[in-house]
């Protein structure tokens, strides 16, 4: 996989990625509306062995799920951990971290861990206050 499939698929899965498992067999999973579809596409041809289920409706929601678990999951984990998961999402390298630790697995870690992640949130700056206190007309107040 050249790098740009790489790092396509590395902001995927921090994006969107979820990392558990049947109770059986570990899993990734990535379930997004079905106006996506040409995105599960690729990621199904560029992913050896993972599948596309769908599409589904259910409570209201149009979506696809792709999977990537079993013999093709444990290929493709040295790839993944020579991403630098950790570096961009300590949250999402946890989950990763806890589903191999579930289901045993194990790959060595070709890029360092990073040794000073701050547990504190980002500070964010608020938007300037608006002039006009009042919520639009039909809109709802999220204040």
């Amino acid at each position: 996989m050249d790098d740009f499939k790489l790092g396509f698929l590395l902001g995927l899965l921090v994006g969107e990625g979820h990392f558990g498992g049947d109770g059986r067999q570990p899993q990734i999973t990535l379930r997004m509306h079905a106006r996506h579809r040409r995105l599960f596409e690729w990621l199904t041809q560029n992913v050896p062995g993972s599948r596309l289920y769908g599409p589904y409706t259910h409570g209201g929601r149009n979506y696809y799920q792709w999977m990537l678990r079993g013999e093709s999951l444990r290929k493709i984990l040295p790839l993944l951990d020579a991403l630098p998961i950790a570096e961009i999402s300590p949250v999402t390298y946890a989950r990763y971290e806890k589903m191999k630790a579930d289901y045993g697995l194990s790959s060595e870690r070709k890029t360092k861990k990073p040794e000073n992640i701050s547990k504190e949130t980002p500070k964010t700056h608020s938007a300037p206050p608006a002039e006009d206190d009042n919520p639009a007309p039909n809109r709802p107040n999220l204040r």
